[in-house]
């Protein structure tokens, strides 16, 4: 049965998924390798984020958005990590893909993880490889959903999909591989799917600027076209590049803080409420607790920012 929810601003309430975990985290970065006969070494360079105590933990991929580095979600990728998650989030490139050479490389990475991630995490450390998330932001999130449709022919087996503020086009059309049908529940993907995304993503900058999450490609599209179990999160008051780090370095950093309709307030308690409800979600389905998720779902208020609205189709 589908739920849909305004909030009520102004709850005292603190679920511990908008808080710090109980695990100190560490940042790896792992070169990669031009050798494909060089298993323990990836196909892409990774960032890794990985709780620091020894322990089995389930693997995030996460791929970052159009141009965007994967080291400007370390605040998010942390706060995650910190509840026990590795994630793993490579660079897909540094120019624009042609084609999709951007799918089929997150594939190779998915790909390389039984054989490789072992190979470049602490001893202490372990992934679970029989939970592995596939999880991205903006363009990422559209190729997190592309493997999830078995685009780039991905051997890896996946147990859940999370987008953040996905992108599926431009206001000149749809990017490859077209994926999206306009047709409801058309997906053909056999796992849970948590789509959370900001109210401001769809607005532009100015009369000369297109917007960078324009309707009919966006989050809305994403969900519609997703089978239950289904997750969907609105952050009103923030803008598609409000979950990046404060800081961010290079042309890109400039573009991506400059360029998009952004939220009035400190982008900190956004990161805390989207890895909050990534840590809610994921432990309601693979952790046997429901309590934070069913909170965040009948209390959206209890989130760090204005959640405009809430939809969860459990069956």
């Amino acid at each position: 049965m589908a739920q849909l929810l305004k909030t009520k601003p102004g709850s005292s309430t603190v679920l511990p998924v908008f808080l710090a975990g109980k695990y100190q985290t560490q940042t790896i970065s792992v070169d990669s390798s031009s050798n494909s006969t060089t298993q323990s070494l990836p196909p892409k360079p990774l960032l890794i984020v990985t709780p620091s105590g020894k322990g089995t933990y389930p693997v995030i991929l996460f791929f970052h958005g159009f141009m965007l580095r994967n080291i400007f979600y370390t605040d998010l990728l942390n706060h995650i990590s910190s509840h026990g998650f590795i994630l793993v989030a490579p660079q897909l490139y540094r120019v624009p893909p042609k084609g999709i050479r951007d799918v089929e490389s997150a594939a190779q990475v998915a790909n390389w993880l039984q054989s490789g991630l072992q190979s470049v995490l602490p001893e202490n450390i372990e992934p679970n490889l029989k939970t592995v998330v596939l999880s991205g932001h903006s363009r990422g999130g559209k190729i997190a959903f592309a493997l999830a449709l078995g685009y780039g022919d991905p051997i890896q087996k996946f147990s859940t999909l999370i987008g953040i503020d996905l992108v599926a086009g431009n206001n000149f059309g749809t990017t490859t591989p077209h994926i999206l049908t306009y047709k409801p529940k058309s997906f053909d993907i056999p796992f849970p799917i948590a789509v959370i995304d900001t109210g401001l993503g769809p607005e532009s900058k100015s009369l000369m600027s297109c917007p960078y999450a324009p309707k009919k490609y966006n989050h809305e599209e994403f969900f519609n076209e997703s089978n239950p179990p289904r997750a969907h999160f609105i952050a009103k008051n923030y803008g598609h590049m409000d979950m990046l780090n404060d800081d961010l370095s290079g042309l890109m950093g400039k573009m991506a803080d400059s360029t998009c309709v952004n939220g009035k307030g400190p982008r900190d308690p956004l990161r805390r409420c989207i890895g909050g409800i990534v840590i809610a979600f994921l432990n309601y389905y693979f952790q046997d607790n429901e309590v934070d998720f069913n909170t965040i779902v009948n209390e959206p208020d209890v989130a760090p920012v204005v959640l405009d609205q809430v939809q969860f189709d459990a069956s």
